[in-house]
């Protein structure tokens, strides 16, 4: 990740460990120097959360929360101990997960019983039912020019640089996030396809919402046969108030593989607790405007010190996936210099997860006018996506900070950016870390009329995903076993049952299309895969 302040480049020394590209950052004053190193390419998850099994403390009530004018440490657990590795941050990032849900945003419910849908050369649909209520909405999609499936950049509002977007090799899907959660209506009276299913008093925040419905944009995108977008590439942008939106969107949401808020303000990027003094929109302004933040953030609009979370935090949720904030530093009202810190202190855990290359904040620009296209974001924004999304190219990431909005990390925090050891967690599992082996797809038994190949992928400290796609049958069923000590610990778009102590699973089809995965923990075996034993159509 290179570092600049305002226009000027300083020459950067080469670190490279582990074959890992770490940035070693350091700012004194308004001063910002880095270590260059080789870039360094995550993918995206397979699932939306993976942290679903993570044990998470409770949380107090509001009332109960100490006052902290500094940033809260992201390195240490709710129970006051620090993340040794980079295993460690699975389960660290879950807590600051439900920390921002219960104290900003409002509860992301989990992915409802029946998603549906249609992706088109021009369309895509969503047709959602949860608990007998049921609720629709579409977006648009602009293809780029060349043969797909394509990746696909969801636009809320359709207000990004679209044009640059489709040159990099992405398709637009233009989405109305006003369908899913309108604004103007009081917190009591909710409207749009989420609050059909989840209540118009629901506490969840308009931006949670907007985000769940670019989750569902991205269920139906792979239920699809994949001839038309890539279930595996999907960027969030917008800028403003869809800036807020987007940001959210990807820090929720691990399928997103590149999140790319623009000039978002208050409710945001910026720190909560540098706000007030930077004369951006208050808190309680961006509370009051419209019920973007979730109820339970009434309780810190004027005392943000008392938030056991901020937004530096929210980046580093993001990590170590593709990250392009764009900001304005011409506009105080935007809270640039606040937006700035957060980029720096979520920075800090890109460090440390080997992944700084992967992040990039940019508010070095001369125009001020407010979500206008820059010139000066068109490259950085052509590499990201090209990097995180087209998947051909590999540029570094960047910081440069306007001089007149630079933000002062060290006077907000009082904690470090530890080394994290490539072992096991201590005692949470895990996060992506380099691989340890390279198995390739095989064929499954043959079984009725129906084939099944399994695609066991990179092994994550002490898990590896695996991914099935069945051919031949819609309805099918498939065996799978799985070698002791071994557990699956997560699953995801299947009908699972467990027989012979759990090593082995049956599979069946639950709406969600021919294809299935699940996470398994290696218990100190990393060498044996599952093994399907049997595809029988029914």
């Amino acid at each position: 990740m290179n570092i600049n302040s305002g226009r000027s480049r300083a020459a950067l020394a080469a670190l490279v460990a582990s074959a890992l590209a770490v940035t070693a950052i350091a700012q004194t004053g308004s001063t910002l120097a880095a270590a260059s190193h080789v870039s360094v390419l995550v993918a995206a998850a397979p699932v939306e959360d993976e942290g679903v099994d993570c044990p998470v403390p409770a949380l107090p009530d509001a009332g109960a929360l100490p006052t902290d004018a500094k940033l809260p440490d992201p390195f240490t657990r709710i129970d006051g101990t620090r993340i040794t590795s980079v295993a460690d941050w699975r389960c660290r990032r879950q807590e600051i997960k439900k920390q921002a849900e219960k104290y900003v945003y409002g509860t992301k419910p989990a992915r409802p019983a029946t998603v549906t849908g249609t992706v088109s050369t021009s369309s895509i649909t969503v047709n959602v039912t949860e608990n007998g209520r049921s609720a629709s909405f579409s977006a648009s999609v602009s293809l780029p020019s060349g043969t797909g499936p394509f990746p696909a950049v969801v636009v809320y509002g359709g207000i990004a640089d679209t044009a640059t977007i489709r040159a990099a090799g992405a398709a637009v899907i233009n989405y109305d996030p006003y369908a899913v959660g309108k604004e103007g209506t009081g917190r009591a009276s909710k409207q749009g396809a989420f609050y059909t299913l989840y209540g118009s008093t629901s506490t969840t925040g308009l931006l949670q919402a907007w985000g769940w419905g670019v989750s569902r944009i991205i269920d139906v995108i792979e239920q699809s046969n994949g001839s038309v977008l890539k279930a595996d590439a999907t960027g969030v942008t917008g800028c403003s108030r869809f800036g807020k939106g987007a940001f959210v969107a990807g820090v929720f949401d691990q399928r997103i593989a590149l999140t790319m808020p623009i000039e978002s303000g208050s409710a945001g990027v910026p720190i909560f607790r540098g706000i007030p003094g930077e004369g951006a929109q208050s808190l309680s302004s961006a509370y009051g405007e419209q019920p973007w933040l979730g109820d339970g953030f009434g309780s810190f609009t004027s005392a943000p010190g008392r938030l056991p979370v901020d937004t530096h935090e929210m980046v580093a949720m993001v990590a170590p996936r593709g990250l392009f904030i764009m900001d304005n530093p011409h506009i105080a009202n935007l809270g640039p210099k606040s937006a700035s810190v957060a980029a720096l202190g979520g920075a800090e855990v890109y460090k440390a997860l080997g992944a700084g290359s992967n992040i990039t904040y940019w508010s070095d620009v001369a125009s001020g006018t407010h979500c206008a296209n820059r010139s000066e974001w068109t490259a950085p924004l052509q590499q990201n996506i090209r990097k995180f999304l087209v998947k051909t190219g590999n540029d570094p990431g960047a910081i440069r900070i306007a001089g007149k909005a630079q933000g002062n990390l060290a006077e907000w925090r009082n904690w470090t950016t530890p080394t994290l050891t490539s072992g096991p967690s201590s005692p949470s599992p895990s996060v992506p870390t380099s691989p340890s082996a390279s198995p390739s797809a095989s064929p499954s038994a043959p079984g009725g009329s129906c084939a099944a190949s399994i695609t066991p992928g990179t092994v994550w400290g002490d898990r590896y995903n695996t991914s099935v796609t069945v051919t031949g049958s819609s309805t099918w069923t498939v065996t799978i076993d799985i070698t002791a000590p071994q557990k699956v610990s997560t699953t995801w778009s299947g009908a699972f049952t467990w027989s012979n102590g759990g090593n082995t699973m049956t599979v069946k089809p639950n709406g969600s299309g021919n294809a299935f995965g699940f996470t398994t923990m290696t218990n100190g075996n990393s060498s044996a895969r599952p093994r399907i034993t049997s595809c029988t159509a029914a």
